[in-house]
């Protein structure tokens, strides 16, 4: 009798946290309240480790606390988003992360990986105050070895240096002899989410919730951003499935503001000295240039904050929408509003790479392509490498560019950041870059689809059912 009353204890526990638990999507609980009567001790342990959503409670307040607390720029805020064509896209960012949009901007797409790297390294080097950087995975490897030298070299020369990675993205070089050799040289070096011991750190909070985000900060005047971690194209680790391509900005004006705002909150809300004084001082004189602002997700923020981002500039869309993302495992209403857009007439493209570093994500995500070209949406596949890059542009106005993926991963458990802008140039350029990336991919087919053998069909929906469980 106790064993059976135990055994109904567990379930109805489980089930009653899966039922209570806040913001958790339909098909999530569906998907859990399954696995928790079909195995109910292995459903509730699954559970337990990566069924919530949280750090624990003294970080989700520390970054909390950091993020709201440190300065922010002064901008009357209905006036900065105003009531032109596009002010509702900037209005759901601005309720994502207080950042209102900001004008004055300019921007320049890298040619490639290691030319963002160079450039990184050369406005490191012409550095007199301050680097602040972010990255989720950084290596010891060539493109990572000169990041470091750039580091050390204005650390030398009295240049403040601030580096934080994520401590599981980045946990080889924080055990290896170049992190050591930047902390030697008076480089400020940090860990982001630290896992400590393995088995506190479950009881506290999931482990794999990480900082993906990918920011670098240069004197307050200059800022990157885009999907690109420190690293070579190869990226060794995987480097079967290379070369890794990525899409990265560096961007002056007001925007820098706003990434200096994030690492900030980044920095002191994982353990770093305040830097607060450096979001006091005045912005300088307003140039020409375009609307910015910078939009930042993660579980401290609102629950599902990035779909519903990717859902409005969607719906926004009136003539063209191009996307590129490496990982799609999308929520109801993510993969409704594509449909809608080409079902109205919007010329719809996204292009996925053809070889996925994640196999189970890769399978997901082509189990949702029948339904988007049965809508008319014009999906390719990336062929030379993995298509790393997170990109999106609309009716040749808008961009989109970030870390930010289109799957479960970046909607609910890492922290991304992306910089939405509204400027024909600097669209027309990143929407040149898609095309070159769409000349290397191969068009997928709505007859292809429905030709894939049935085990094929099997093992992609069944994969696209665990996505709600992660």
């Amino acid at each position: 009798m106790l064993p059976l009353i135990l055994h109904i204890a567990i379930v109805l526990v489980a089930v009653a946290h899966v039922l209570l638990r806040a913001h958790r999507l339909p098909e999530s609980r569906a998907a859990w309240l399954a696995v928790i009567v079909a195995l109910p001790y292995l459903g509730a342990l699954a559970y337990l480790l990566i069924g919530q959503t949280s750090i624990g409670r003294q970080r989700i307040a520390r970054l909390q606390k950091a993020f709201a607390e440190l300065p922010r720029q002064a901008v009357d805020v209905d006036s900065a988003i105003g009531t032109a064509r596009y002010a509702d896209l900037f209005r759901v960012g601005h309720s994502i992360s207080g950042y209102a949009p900001v004008a004055g901007n300019q921007a320049r797409l890298m040619a490639d990986s290691d030319a963002a790297i160079a450039a990184m390294v050369a406005d490191i080097d012409a550095a007199r105050e301050h680097v602040h950087l972010v990255f989720y995975i950084w290596l010891d490897d060539n493109n990572g070895r000169k990041m470091g030298e750039a580091l050390m070299r204005a650390a030398t020369r009295g240049v403040a240096c601030r580096a934080l990675v994520d401590d599981v993205g980045s946990r080889a070089l924080v055990r290896g002899p170049l992190w050591r050799a930047m902390a030697a040289a008076g480089v400020q070096v940090r860990q982001a989410l630290p896992v400590g011991n393995p088995l506190a750190r479950i009881v506290k909070g999931r482990i794999d919730l990480r900082n993906h985000r990918k920011i670098l900060v240069i004197d307050d005047a200059i800022t990157y951003c885009g999907s690109q971690n420190c690293a070579d194209p190869a990226f060794l680790p995987k480097a079967r499935y290379g070369p890794w391509v990525d899409a990265v900005m560096r961007f002056t004006g007001p925007v820098v503001r706003q990434n200096q705002h994030l690492f900030a909150s980044d920095w002191m809300g994982n353990g770093g000295d305040d830097v607060s004084a450096l979001l006091r001082r005045p912005l300088p004189a307003a140039q020409d240039g375009f609307a910015a602002q910078v939009v930042a997700t993660g579980p401290t923020f609102r629950a599902s904050a990035m779909p519903e981002m990717f859902a409005s500039l969607i719906h926004a869309a009136q003539s063209t929408l191009f996307i590129t993302t490496p990982y799609y495992v999308p929520d109801a209403t993510l993969q409704a509003a594509l449909c809608a857009a080409a079902n109205r007439g919007v010329r719809v493209t996204i292009i996925f790479p053809a070889r996925n570093d994640d196999f189970a994500v890769g399978a997901a995500s082509r189990s949702y392509y029948e339904g988007l070209l049965e809508a008319g949406v014009a999906i390719h596949e990336f062929q030379p490498g993995l298509l790393h890059a997170k990109s999106l542009t609309m009716d040749g106005e808008i961009t989109l560019i970030g870390s930010a993926n289109m799957d479960r991963r970046s909607f609910d458990l890492n922290y991304e950041n992306n910089i939405l802008l509204q400027d024909r140039e600097t669209t027309a350029a990143m929407h040149a870059r898609q095309r070159r990336y769409l000349d290397d991919s191969r068009p997928i087919t709505l007859a292809e689809v429905r030709g894939w053998h049935a085990s094929r069909r099997l093992w992609q929906n069944a994969a696209a059912i665990v996505g709600p469980l992660l």
